[in-house]
């Protein structure tokens, strides 16, 4: 690790602390030849998600998107931003944990519609009328019906 202030190559750990979130390590080096002290983040680097659309393109997984999708979903009932993000999370957790990077949109939208069902009906319809493409009333009627069934 080269130093900001004088590019000298040798430079010394003098702290190492794990980050609240064990996301990344913190480390608190010194220069050998300046003195000076700086901060650095070490993180494991994340993989690349690619998500598959129906039609065979491929796009990289994009979590602002699923967000607002959720949040459109979501809107006008008392689901909270942070219960978007947590299942954000919990979804992107999933994906990652997969043996593949190249993920079949209809898995995203099955594990969204799996969390959101849990949390609220009206959201699950709002996502799985867009999901599911609904062509006409019937498709939609018989959503409502599996969901009432449970």
């Amino acid at each position: 690790m080269k130093c900001p202030y004088c590019n000298h190559p040798e430079t010394r750990v003098v702290d190492s602390r794990e980050s609240d979130d064990l996301a990344s390590t913190r480390r608190r080096r010194e220069c050998e030849k300046c003195e000076k002290r700086y901060t650095t983040y070490e993180r494991v680097e994340d993989i690349d998600l690619s998500i598959v659309k129906k039609d065979g393109r491929r796009e990289p997984f994009d979590r602002k998107k699923l967000a607002m999708g959720l949040m459109r979903a979501c809107e006008k009932r008392e689901i909270s931003t942070e219960q978007v993000e947590r299942i954000v999370d919990e979804v992107e957790r999933e994906l990652r944990n997969m043996d593949t990077t190249e993920i079949p949109s209809s898995v995203v939208g099955s594990l969204v519609m799996k969390k959101l069902k849990t949390l609220d009906k009206v959201a699950y319809i709002r996502f799985a009328s867009v999901y599911k493409s609904f062509d006409d009333l019937e498709s939609f009627e018989k959503e409502l019906k599996s969901l009432l069934k449970k």
